[in-house]
């Protein structure tokens, strides 16, 4: 028969292995390393996406790529620097609450200079999902920019307190601090 101290220990370890694996989706949605350039970013104008079976640039919406797909072309559109047109394409993703699209929503509009606009997309990334630490990463990182470092650092402590601490959101935030934790 199993004793209450063993069953409690089983108890914890499950739960705490759902709770890393939980948090492990939500710290490991995007990679490390930019996105690899295709034809999208480096052939394709005016939000356009390259379609491999076509063999040309269509339209987002007319590509019949899925969520996963359009996302993918989004951010690397986004890391090429053309943030109007990595929007276009999160225009076409069918699930737009997802916390990953509304993030580079806000990455998007903060890094063409609509600062409030991305804000309010990295609040709705948040509120979609608390534990996307990506978002919170950008949205700290937005924080700094705009001279709010207190701000900044309550996100910082959010990402570690959520398992990011060794993950890439945890230490671009950290860099953008200054690269000294400070809590």
């Amino acid at each position: 028969m199993i004793n209450r101290k063993t069953a409690l220990i089983a108890l914890f370890s499950a739960v705490s292995a759902f709770a890393l694996t939980h948090t492990a989706r939500a710290a490991g949605e995007d990679t490390t390393t930019p996105p690899d350039t295709t034809k999208t970013s480096t052939e394709c104008t005016d939000g356009k996406v390259w379609d491999e079976e076509k063999k040309e640039c269509v339209e987002p919406q007319k590509s019949g790529m899925n969520d996963d797909l359009l996302f993918k072309a989004a951010r690397e559109l986004a890391y090429a620097g053309q943030y109007e047109n990595s929007l276009k394409v999160l225009d076409a993703v069918k699930d737009q609450n997802s916390a990953r699209i509304l993030n580079y929503r806000g990455y998007s509009n903060r890094k063409a200079g609509r600062m409030e606009l991305g804000m309010s997309y990295y609040k709705r990334a948040l509120q979609a999902d608390e534990n996307y630490i990506l978002a919170r990463s950008y949205m700290g990182q937005a924080l700094v920019e705009q001279g709010q470092i207190e701000e900044a650092k309550v996100q910082l402590i959010e990402i570690r307190d959520r398992g990011g601490e060794n993950s890439w959101a945890y230490r671009a935030l950290l860099e953008t601090l200054g690269g000294v934790r400070q809590y």
